[in-house]
């Protein structure tokens, strides 16, 4: 900064800028909350259906969210501004204190563009002789000068640095930045530039101070937006992938993996958080350093110009964090090319790790050479980009492969179109792979398992729906015909692999409302293409707010029996079940529900359609479950109550206290399951009685077989389904207490028997002698 820039500088337009944007945080901190309490608020109570249920209702609540984040990058912009506008007063207040100073010890301080100069104020000839005698004052006072300069050119040098890079963030909307003050954003790009240069070294080079200086810089700064993107591009994509690789080679990175390979594991997840953070960004750079990743998915980047490539790198570090979605898809199609390439279109396997190949993943679970493990994983985190992926197209009939099928009928195979799930669930050749323990890792399907889950839900895997989640669309019910027709198909692709069923048993109890549709075997068109009446009854006893997924009543059996083989995934659908029969009494027995959306008057003809349809659901997991408990007294029932006993930890710490109304209200038994003020309805009273009942079997010594399990289940059905049944008719009054009790015990217990009668028929590969 020149000297006289800053000895004339007129900071009025400044002033009024840090004015404006206080204005500015305090307009939007206002719009912030009418927006979550109003708007948002308003959404989630509102009756959503068709086109607005899949897509206004998710508009308004990411409009909402970006008031939240306007107002955080606001409040950033107009500390920045006021830090930088005060420091730069005060550094003008110190200049003009020193240039009186130097006036009245007769020293003359003059400004020219691109310096100054002090000299004693004496006539010329006399000057240089006097500027000799006075050599050390005019140096003091030119090196206070300058350092005063020097500080007013970094503030305001650092202050249009964090200013460029917080609006090169995003270029749409706004970025979630959030800072005090201007130091701790300048701070936090400096130590992303000086951490980015030490991932640049060569591994060898690298010392274990600077290690754990790495290592805890990443995890200090995990989840800021301007440091990751500053990391990121300044370390490269191919840089990237190069530290990754090195660190991990014993030979080139010997001396900080000999005393600090215990920590790789959170090198892997702090790197990984960065970059998941770093690719949200929109900047010129982050847009660079992407596009360049996807390229460098089929490059050798190992020792030599050889394996490993840059996909089998890059995904172990995609494992945490929320990556951006479009770059999810274009990552994960240059994957499916790579594959494809690798397997001769899928008609053998690849990524197999021998015993020479350095680990690339450090958490154990396994390997890290197949590069979809890793990025399976990913998918889980980011719903849409698992739903877009998964849906994608792996090989078209077209194209030269080995997947055949009879398409037509005629009972002659032929080439058949595979989706990228159909190619993974049904299909692939997975490599064999190890943990840590030496053991089979499972880490491959178990990621695709978590994939499946928050591409057909819509939320991240293992956690729970909310207020805020949108109904299913019409790619999320795709998926999930795919997954319960595949399963219906054969039901060993997923009990052959029981650790899938936690997720698989979650989907599913997000898609009741689906699946006791598809239990009613009405049909839906008449021979003219119509709608029939009988389904239009059906779409109002079980009302579905968004796209429907379309199932058979026969995968759907072989679905919830295969799901209640594994006690997690059984505990999912059996608790979601009750609650979702709960959540249809209170609903349908409420007088004050819309005639338009009345499916009949005669109420007990109501709760029998009700408790039949939840008994075969808990009828057909309980089934599943005798099959995997077996005919000898065991414990392995405790697994199964204890499972069920568990789910109410997850739900009341999972979902908030909101509840909606109408159809948005029991689209998923989830959401309000456990809300605050939701006492003495059925779906609390059945719920309490679930996990009591659950917790005292828990507890019990008794030994139970597979059979008793099973007997076990038909009374506590019907036991549940009739508290349930007169909890609601007792606060609504709208059919008498106990006619509505009985009417739904003898409803549920002939549900529950009717689907011994259906898997007979429906779930080959049973062993268990019933």
């Amino acid at each position: 900064m020149d000297l006289d820039a800053l000895r004339t500088a007129d900071f009025s337009l400044l002033d009024d800028a840090v004015d404006d944007w206080s204005t500015m945080v305090t307009d939007l901190e206002t719009l912030m909350d009418s927006a979550e309490k109003g708007l948002r608020g308003a959404a989630n109570a509102a009756n959503w259906a068709g086109y607005n249920a899949t897509v206004s209702k998710e508009f308004i609540g990411k409009t909402s969210g970006e008031f939240a984040d306007a107002h955080s990058q606001a409040a950033s912009i107009h500390n920045i501004l006021r830090d930088t506008r005060d420091e730069l007063k005060k550094f003008k207040g110190q200049l003009t204190d020193a240039v009186e100073r130097a006036r009245q010890q007769n020293l003359t301080v003059i400004g020219y563009e691109g310096g100054f100069s002090v000299t004693s104020n004496v006539p010329p000839e006399g000057r240089a002789q006097q500027d000799k005698d006075r050599s050390g004052e005019i140096v003091a006072l030119r090196d206070e000068i300058q350092g005063i300069l020097d500080g007013a050119t970094e503030s305001d040098t650092s202050a249009n640095t964090v200013l460029m890079a917080i609006a090169d963030q995003s270029k749409l909307g706004f970025s979630d930045v959030d800072y005090a003050d201007r130091d701790s954003a300048a701070k936090a790009l400096k130590d992303a530039e000086d951490l980015a240069d030490l991932a640049k070294q060569k591994p060898e080079d690298l010392s274990v101070a600077e290690f754990d200086r790495l290592n805890k810089g990443l995890k200090e700064h995990s989840g800021d937006e301007l440091f990751a993107e500053r990391f990121a591009t300044r370390l490269g994509a191919q840089g990237t992938l190069d530290f990754w690789t090195g660190i991990n080679d014993p030979h080139s990175a010997w001396r900080v993996g000999q005393e600090r390979v215990d920590q790789y594991d959170d090198l892997q997840k702090n790197l990984s958080l960065t970059l998941a953070a770093a690719s949200q960004s929109d900047s010129a750079d982050m847009t660079a350093w992407k596009s360049s990743m996807v390229d460098l998915v089929d490059k050798p980047v190992g020792r030599g110009g050889g394996f490993p490539l840059g996909g089998q790198v890059m995904s172990n570090l995609m494992r945490w964090g929320d990556y951006d979605d479009r770059f999810l898809v274009d990552y994960g199609d240059k994957l499916i090319e790579t594959e494809k390439k690798f397997t001769g279109n899928g008609r053998h396997g690849a990524w197999q790790r021998t015993g020479m190949d350095p680990l690339l993943n450090r958490t154990g679970t396994d390997s890290g050479w197949d590069p979809m493990t890793g990025y399976l994983r990913a998918l889980s985190n980011s719903p849409d980009a698992a739903t877009e992926f998964l849906n994608g197209t792996f090989v078209t009939r077209d194209e030269d492969h080995d997947f055949t099928q009879d398409t037509d009928g005629d009972g002659k195979e032929g080439k058949r179109t595979l989706s990228n799930f159909d190619y993974l669930f049904e299909e692939r050749d997975w490599p064999q792979d190890t943990d840590a323990k030496g053991d089979d890792s499972v880490a491959g399907r178990n990621y695709l398992a978590m994939a499946l889950e928050a591409g057909a839900t819509g939320h991240p895997a293992g956690e729970l729906p909310t207020v805020d989640t949108p109904p299913h669309n019409a790619d999320q019910t795709k998926l999930m015909e795919s997954l319960v027709s595949s399963i219906g198909d054969d039901p060993e692709r997923l009990t052959k692999y029981g650790y899938m069923s936690d997720s698989v048993g979650q989907i599913t109890s997000e898609y009741l409302p689906d699946i006791n549709r598809a239990m009613t075997d009405v049909p839906r068109s008449d021979s003219g293409g119509q709608t029939t009446e009988k389904w239009k009854d059906v779409e109002k006893l079980f009302p579905i707010s968004g796209s429907e997924a379309k199932l058979a009543h026969n995968d759907v059996t072989k679905l919830l029996f295969a799901v209640g083989q594994n006690e997690e995934g059984y505990a999912a659908v059996e608790v979601g079940q009750k609650a979702y029969m709960g959540k249809l009494l209170d609903y349908h027995l409420d007088p004050g529900l819309p005639e338009a959306d009345r499916v009949s008057s005669d109420h007990k003809l109501i709760i029998e359609q009700v408790a039949s349809r939840s008994g075969e659901v808990s009828g057909t997991l309980n089934l599943g479950a005798r099959e995997a408990i077996g005919s000898e007294a065991s414990d392995k029932d405790k697994a199964y109550e204890h499972s069920v006993a568990q789910r109410k930890n997850w739900i009341s710490g999972g979902v908030g206290t909101a509840v909606g109304v109408g159809t948005s209200f029991i689209a998923t038994p989830w959401v309000g399951a456990m809300a605050g003020g939701a006492a003495g309805t059925a779906t609390s009273v059945i719920l309490e009685s679930v996990f009591q009942d659950a917790e005292g079997n828990a507890a019990k010594d008794a030994q139970k077989t597979g059979g008793q399990f099973w007997a076990d289940g038909q009374m506590r059905n019907q036991a549940i389904a009739e508290d349930g049944a007169r909890a609601a008719a007792a606060k609504y009054k709208s059919v008498d207490v106990g006619d509505a009790g009985m009417t739904a015990r003898e409803a549920a217990k002939q549900g529950y028997l009717n689907a011994q009668a259906i898997v007979d028929g429906g779930a080959p590969g049973s062993t268990t002698a019933f």
